[in-house]
């Protein structure tokens, strides 16, 4: 699968080793150093409740002599009761296709105090797994040891990726509380990146130093090593709220986005610096693109029914149920394909873009004319910042009709409940990006809905006089509303819910 994350010629510089030098604050100790009063903690100081508290979380990034970004981390974590024990289940997150990123080095240990000493139980390397998520994203997996009230686990691991432009983002805040949170970057000015900095609390460190380098060669060529040290101290953990709109939205983190590269014959742009270079590229990806015309196996009866109905409303209207009913969607998020849309309808299960790419596929054969596939975020992947142009803010693909200058469709078949005519809620007040290959026509769509969900609830009672009333509620939904009852009615057998 060509992946969008390699660059031009520039990924062939070959620079000299600049990883940063930062002289280690005392909060960050060496693997399998600590302090018994670490050991001998009961409870957060500056967050009473903590189940754990991660005592420090520590990454350093850089570019090596390959020009290509090196990572080290080293995270150390503390269990104050047994619901902190969760907090053991490690799990690391990466893209594996194509080798584009990989991690190594892993080592982790528990360290537990016993008879005032401390008592360190490494984990066999043997009981670290990897997961294949699907052809591009992987997981490296595994549980510590010896976990108790008390405990103390640590662990470290090197990330290692080919692409000059990947550069990882980095989370200060979590879903417990952290100590001390430490980002070191180390980043030649032949690049230039795009810092979305979302953070609301002062740093308690940072400092910035330049140091001048040359790379060798027939045409030498000068460039500061760009150095910034991050620090940030006693960070509240941050917890699922109702009606908080997801989870990345809110949480403190750093994301670098980058936008253009230098050389000795000038600025070459990369491709994420717009949105038109990002959808002109995902239109030519195989798993994206390349399935959006991909025949399907005995597709011509849906075709020539849909094609029977007078109106684009019903025929997008008997599509859409057709595919809500045949496909099931496996729970996957992505913007791309797995197992391509031909085996994933054959198997009448597939991820989101399968399933969605295959309801684009059969509405533009039955007639459809302006249709275009589009991806989004889900609410809980996170609002798009259009500033920012990652693909990584993206999730899911879906599909958008214009259907006159007033109103849109924006179809989604994975929820078995959703309506044709109404875009899912799950989608709203946040950005997609469509493609219309055909017209060289990429942009960004804010997705949004204007009228107001209404439920329209009629009493007939009689209130009598012991002040108890006793009648009957009609309840009438609509829109959102609607959806939500009908499924609410098919998953638990309620009675009394009437759907107009």
């Amino acid at each position: 699968m060509n992946r969008l994350l390699l660059l031009l010629g520039a990924a062939l510089f070959a620079l000299p080793v600049n990883a940063q030098k930062t002289e280690t604050p005392s909060k960050v100790l060496p693997f399998g150093k600590i302090e018994i009063a670490d050991l001998e903690m009961t409870k957060c100081d500056f967050e009473p409740d903590a189940n754990a508290e991660v005592l420090f979380n520590k990454g350093d990034v850089y570019y090596d002599s390959s020009f290509d970004i090196s990572g080290e981390y080293h995270k150390r974590i503390k269990i104050f009761n047994d619901n902190g024990k969760d907090e053991a289940n490690i799990r690391i997150e990466y893209y594996g296709g194509n080798r584009l990123e990989y991690i190594n080095d892993v080592q982790a240990e528990t360290i537990n105090l016993v008879n005032g000493k401390p008592e360190i139980t490494k984990l066999d390397k043997k009981l670290i797994y990897t997961q294949a998520i699907d052809k591009v994203r992987s997981a490296i997996v595994f549980s510590m040891p010896n976990v108790k009230a008390g405990s103390v686990i640590e662990y470290k691991y090197k990330y290692h990726t080919v692409s000059i432009s990947n550069f990882p983002s980095w989370d200060f805040q979590q879903k417990i509380p952290v100590r001390y949170s430490e980002l070191d970057t180390s980043i030649p000015d032949l690049l230039y990146f795009r810092t979305v900095n979302h953070v609301w609390m002062p740093y308690s460190k940072a400092t910035h130093d330049s140091e001048a380098r040359t790379m060798p060669g027939t045409n030498p060529l000068s460039y500061n090593d760009e150095k910034d040290f991050r620090v940030m101290e006693n960070i509240p953990s941050l917890h699922d709220e109702p009606y908080m709109r997801s989870y990345t939205d809110n949480i403190m983190s750093l994301q670098f986005n980058l936008t253009s590269v230098k050389s000795s014959y000038g600025f070459y742009k990369s491709y994420s610096d717009t949105w038109a270079k990002v959808g002109g590229l995902i239109a030519d990806d195989e798993d994206f693109g390349g399935q959006l015309k991909r025949k399907l196996k005995d597709e011509e009866p849906i075709i020539t029914k849909a094609k029977t109905f007078k109106t684009d409303d019903e025929k997008i209207a008997y599509v859409f149920n057709q595919v809500k009913t045949l496909m099931k969607w496996d729970g996957v998020d992505r913007w791309y394909t797995n197992d391509g849309t031909y085996r994933a309808w054959e198997k009448k299960t597939g991820n989101s873009a399968e399933v969605n790419i295959i309801l684009y596929h059969l509405l533009k054969q039955s007639g459809i004319k302006e249709i275009y596939p589009m991806i989004v975020s889900t609410r809980e992947h996170g609002k798009v910042n259009r500033f920012n142009t990652s693909l990584s803010q993206f999730n899911r693909a879906v599909v958008y009709i214009p259907v006159d200058s007033t109103k849109e469709y924006i179809l989604d078949a994975t929820n078995k409940y959703n309506l044709y005519n109404e875009t899912p809620d799950m989608l709203l007040n946040s950005s997609g990006l469509y493609i219309d290959k055909q017209a060289n026509a990429y942009d960004m769509l804010y997705i949004t809905k204007a009228a107001p969900a209404r439920q329209v609830v009629m009493i007939n009672a009689d209130i009598k006089a012991d002040s108890k009333m006793t009648g009957t509620a009609d309840i009438s939904s609509f829109s959102y509303h609607k959806i939500s009852s009908v499924e609410r009615y098919k998953t638990d057998g309620e009675k009394n819910i009437s759907t107009t």
